[in-house]
C-alpha cells in the first residue's frame, strides 16, 4: 500500500523515458535466486474446506476485506478514536468491528493510533484476536501494516528501524536484504503482525516519480528482483507474509496514484524487460502476497480499467502466464487511481472479478460489503467466486499459524522488539549505504581538528513515523557525539532569503558546513542556500536527505552525500561517514541525469567514490 497522504517526492525534474532506459545497467529478465516460504503450518485443505462449508455468505463476504480501524484498542478506544469509528465505518470499536462484518483482515496505521508502542500494539493485536475468536465460527485476523522502512513505517521507536529500499540499493547486498527482512519480521510477528506491505518490486526509471522514488530498490531490473527475492525470504522466514507491491509495476510514471490516475505507456516487451522480473522473482521465492497497482498498462489492457480491475493482468498475466496462486490484495480502495471510472460499490466486484483475494481499506467499509453480498445474492459473482478468494485467505492464516496460535506475548515483544543486536543490525546496514558521489580536494572526511565547529543547516521535512527528527538536529547531534561541535539551523525546503541571510552569517563563525538538502529542483531556493554558502568560503558538505538527484542541482557543493531518508539510522550513518569513522561505500542504485541536459547521465547507475 502506498502512504497515506504523503508519498510525493517532490521532484520536477523530468528527463526522457528513453534517456533514463539507455542509462539503466543491466536490463534483464533474468530471475533471482528463489528463497523458502515460512511453512511451519502446511495448510491443511479439508480442514480449511470445513471452514469454508460452515461460514454464512455474509462471513464470506467479511474475509475478503481488510480494512482501518481506529484505537490503541479493540475494547477501548479514547473517546476520539470512538467518534472516527462510529464516523467512518460505523462502529464504536475494533471488536464490534469484525463482530458486524467478520472481516478478515485490519491494517494498521499510526494516525489511526493502532501503533503507539510495541507492547501496546501486542495487546490490540490480541484483543481483536479474541474478539473475532470469540464469535461464532469465529475465525482468526490476518492483521497487516505498511513497515517498508525509510520513508514509510507505521510502527516506530522502539522498534528496530532500518534503511529504506534504495538505501538497501545502493548497498547491493543481498544478506542485508535478507537480514532486515527476517529481523523486521520477527518484530512485527512478536507484535501480532502477520502481513507486511513490503517489499516495493517497483523498477524506479523515471527520477520525477511522485509516489516511488526512493522506496524502489533501484532502477536495474535484475538488481531489484535479487534484493526483492532476499527479502521476501527474510520476512517469510520469519512467520510474516511478505506482499511485493505494486503489480504490474509503479516505477514509471509521473502521476500519484493516491490522487490521480497513472498511465504507464511501456510497450508489453519492455514491461517483460523492466517491470515484470521482481515481480517473478518474488514469486519464484514464494511471495505470500502480491499487491495490485491503481493504474492503466495499455500494452498490458487497452480497455482503460487500472490493473486492479483488470481481468486480463490479475487473471490472465498474474494467474495464468506468471503461475502465481497467492493471495492478491488490492492497493488501498480509498485512493484516487482506483475511483476515477467507478464508484466506490462497483470497484470492489469489479475487483473480485478481476481476480483480487484481498479488498485492502474500502473508502466506506458497509458499501463496499453490502456491494459484493448484492453481487452473489444477484449473480454477478458466484459464491465459488468467493470460495477461491476465501481458501487462499485461510491458507496463508494456516500457513502463517494464526490458527495455531494467534497471540502473542509481551514476554516475546521484550525478547524480540527493537533489542540491541537488532539495533546494532541496523546501523550496521546503514554505513553500507551511504553514497559519496562528490568529493573535491578530499575535503572529506572532516577532520576535528581543522573542523571542530560544525554548523548543520538544511530542509527539515516532518520525520517519518517512530523516528526523532528534524534531520539537522539528528545531524548535528550525531556529529556532536562523534567529537565535533555541531548547531542546527533549520532553514526548510523553501529558504527565504532572510532566513538564507541568517544561514550565511551563521556560516560564517562555523569551521565546515552542512547542508541537508531535500528534493532540489533549478529553481529552488535551497539551491541558492548552497551556493551563498559555499561563497563564504567554509567547506560545505550537502547530504541529499531524500531522492539522490540533488547532485545534478548542485554543481558548486565540493562534497555531495546520498542519505536516501531522513529516519535516523540514515542520518547518523551519513554522518559517521561524514566524521571518518567508516569509509562510504554505497553505489548509485539509480542513474543521475545532468541538470543542464537531462539527456546526458552525470552519474551512471553503479557510482560511488570512498576514501
Amino acid at each position: 500500500m502506498h502512504e497515506t497522504g504523503t508519498g510525493s517526492t517532490g521532484n520536477t525534474a523530468q528527463p526522457s523515458r528513453r534517456t533514463v532506459l539507455a542509462a539503466t545497467a543491466g536490463v534483464t529478465a533474468a530471475l533471482a535466486t528463489a528463497g523458502p516460504s515460512y511453512a511451519a503450518d502446511a495448510p491443511d485443505d479439508t480442514r480449511l474446506r470445513a471452514h469454508l462449508s460452515r461460514m454464512t455468505l455474509e462471513e464470506k463476504v467479511g474475509q475478503l476485506f481488510v480494512t482501518r480501524v481506529y484505537g490503541h484498542s479493540a475494547t477501548a478506544p479514547d473517546q476520539a478514536d470512538i467518534d472516527a469509528n462510529l464516523k467512518e465505518i460505523g462502529v464504536r470499536t475494533a471488536a464490534e468491528l469484525v463482530a458486524k462484518y467478520r472481516v478478515g483482515g485490519i491494517i494498521y496505521f499510526a494516525w489511526a493510533h493502532n501503533t503507539r508502542e510495541p507492547h501496546q500494539i501486542a495487546d490490540l493485536s490480541n484483543g481483536i484476536q479474541r474478539a473475532s475468536l470469540g464469535l461464532p465460527r469465529g475465525l482468526p485476523v490476518l492483521i497487516s501494516t505498511d513497515q517498508e522502512h525509510g520513508i514509510v513505517a507505521r510502527v516506530g521507536k522502539p522498534a528496530t528501524l532500518f534503511p529504506g529500499a534504495m538505501a538497501v540499493g545502493a548497498g547491493g547486498s543481498r544478506s542485508d536484504a535478507r537480514a532486515l527482512g527476517r529481523i523486521a519480521g520477527a518484530e512485527l510477528r512478536a507484535m501480532g503482525i502477520r502481513q507486511d506491505y513490503s517489499p516495493v518490486a517497483d523498477v524506479n526509471v523515471n527520477p520525477a516519480n511522485p509516489v516511488i522514488g526512493v522506496r524502489s530498490f533501484g532502477a536495474d531490473p535484475r538488481a531489484v528482483a535479487a534484493l526483492v527475492a532476499a527479502e521476501v525470504a527474510g520476512y517469510q522466514g520469519s512467520g510474516v507474509a511478505a506482499t511485493a507491491k505494486h503489480f504490474p509495476g509503479h516505477g514509471d510514471t509521473n502521476v500519484d496514484s493516491h490522487t490521480g490516475f497513472p498511465t504507464i505507456t511501456h510497450s508489453r516487451k519492455l514491461w517483460e524487460k523492466l517491470d515484470a522480473p521482481p515481480f517473478r522473482a518474488a514469486i519464484a521465492a514464494g511471495i505470500d502476497s502480491i499487491m495490485t497497482a491503481h493504474l492503466m498498462v495499455p500494452a498490458l489492457d487497452d480497455s482503460g480499467d487500472p490493473a486492479t480491475l483488470s481481468h486480463p493482468i490479475l487473471t490472465g498475466i498474474l494467474r495464468e502466464r506468471l503461475g502465481y496462486d497467492g493471495v492478491v490484495v488490492t492497493d488501498s480502495l480509498g485512493m484516487e487511481g482506483v475511483r476515477t471510472k467507478y464508484g466506490d460499490d462497483r470497484v470492489p466486484v469489479l475487483a473480485l472479478k478481476a481476480g483480487v483475494d484481498q479488498l485492502l481499506n474500502p473508502p466506506d467499509l458497509d458499501l463496499a460489503w453490502n456491494a459484493v453480498l448484492t453481487a452473489v445474492r444477484e449473480g454477478e459473482l458466484t459464491e465459488a467466486r468467493l470460495d477461491q478468494s476465501i481458501l487462499r485467505v485461510l491458507r496463508l492464516k494456516a500457513r502463517l499459524g494464526l490458527f495455531r496460535s494467534p497471540y502473542v506475548s509481551q514476554g516475546g515483544v521484550d525478547r524480540t522488539v527493537g533489542i540491541r543486536t537488532h539495533l546494532e543490525a541496523a546501523d550496521r546496514m546503514a554505513e553500507r549505504t551511504t553514497t559519496l558521489l562528490v568529493n573535491e580536494g578530499g575535503l572529506l572526511p572532516l577532520s576535528r581538528r581543522r573542523h571542530p565547529k560544525v554548523l548543520v543547516v538544511g530542509a527539515d521535512p516532518a520525520s517519518p513515523s517512530g523516528t526523532t527528527g528534524p534531520p539537522t538536529g539528528v545531524l548535528a547531534g550525531a556529529l556532536s557525539e562523534l567529537g565535533f561541535t555541531a548547531t542546527a539551523l533549520s532553514t526548510g525546503t523553501a529558504p527565504s532569503a532572510a532566513t538564507i541571510a541568517k544561514a550565511v552569517a551563521a556560516a560564517r563563525d562555523a569551521d565546515a558546513v552542512v547542508a541537508a538538502t531535500y528534493n532540489v529542483t533549478a529553481g529552488s531556493s535551497q539551491k541558492a542556500l548552497v551556493e551563498q554558502l559555499v561563497g563564504t568560503g567554509r567547506p560545505v558538505v550537502a547530504v541529499a536527505i531524500r531522492n539522490p538527484y540533488d547532485v545534478a542541482q548542485l554543481p558548486s557543493a565540493p562534497a555531495c552525500l546520498a542519505a536516501y531518508s531522513w529516519t535516523d539510522v540514515e542520518l547518523r550513518a551519513a554522518a559517521r561517514v561524514i566524521a571518518g569513522r567508516v569509509k562510504p561505500r554505497g553505489k548509485l542504485p539509480v542513474a543521475v541525469q545532468r541538470a543542464d541536459d537531462p539527456e546526458q547521465v552525470l552519474y551512471p547507475v553503479g557510482y560511488g567514490l570512498s576514501y
